[in-house]
């Protein structure tokens, strides 16, 4: 199954592929341990038991993230995932993906991505900013979770998110931060009224980030 023009405009933003050639692009699909696959809803893509080494890109749909009855993250059009895996010489995932609705990624396997890193320079440059963001994303949840009083760890999980909105709703904030959502809600309140950050819908946006940090 080719990629088609949406799909390589999507690869083109994608972190993984910004700036390289769209002729390299458009023979992705082609090259030996790379295609599109499908996922119905409710199919599991990766799990423990159901698992393949590969680095993948989400070309359309949604994919759901959990370990154990949490949601971790919901994957969308342009994420990669898998790439935490590729290299560590484990067999298994800790974590279970699941399609929530029909989805396409474009699965690239071990050895292609290995061949690929090693002869593009900028796939090369643009992978070791992607893992370095992760690492500081991963250690920004990790101190959340450390972190004591809901207010804290809310600040804590707003601060290691990227620069810009965050969506999330309330329900998938608590299972995150391991609180209820009466004391979400007095923690959101609390903040909002120090005018540090803005909430609409499930919106929200970091107003003043260095007032943040001086709640921590």
């Amino acid at each position: 199954m080719p990629l088609n023009q949406e799909d390589l405009s999507l690869l083109a933003r994608c972190s993984l592929f910004q700036g390289v050639e769209a002729s390299l692009l458009e023979s992705l699909a082609g090259m030996e341990g790379a295609g599109p696959a499908s996922f119905a809803p409710g199919q599991v893509v990766y799990d423990p038991d159901c698992f393949r080494r590969s680095l993948a890109i989400v070309l359309s749909g949604q994919l759901q993230v959990t370990k154990g009855p949490l949601t971790v993250s919901v994957l969308g059009p342009g994420e990669l995932f898998g790439a935490a895996a590729l290299y560590s010489g484990e067999t298994q995932f800790a974590s279970t993906i699941t399609a929530i609705r029909l989805s396409r990624c474009l699965m690239l396997d071990y050895e292609l991505v290995d061949r690929l890193l090693a002869e593009q320079g900028k796939i090369r440059e643009n992978y070791l900013h992607y893992l370095t963001g992760r690492i500081r994303f991963l250690s920004g949840r990790l101190q959340t979770l450390a972190q004591p009083g809901v207010e804290g760890k809310l600040v804590r999980y707003l601060l290691s998110g990227d620069a810009g909105p965050l969506t999330c709703s309330a329900t998938g904030l608590c299972q995150r931060l391991g609180v209820s959502r009466a004391s979400l809600y007095r923690a959101f309140a609390a903040l909002e009224e120090s005018g540090l950050i803005r909430r609409e819908g499930k919106t929200i946006t970091v107003l003043d980030p260095a007032g943040l940090e001086t709640v921590l």
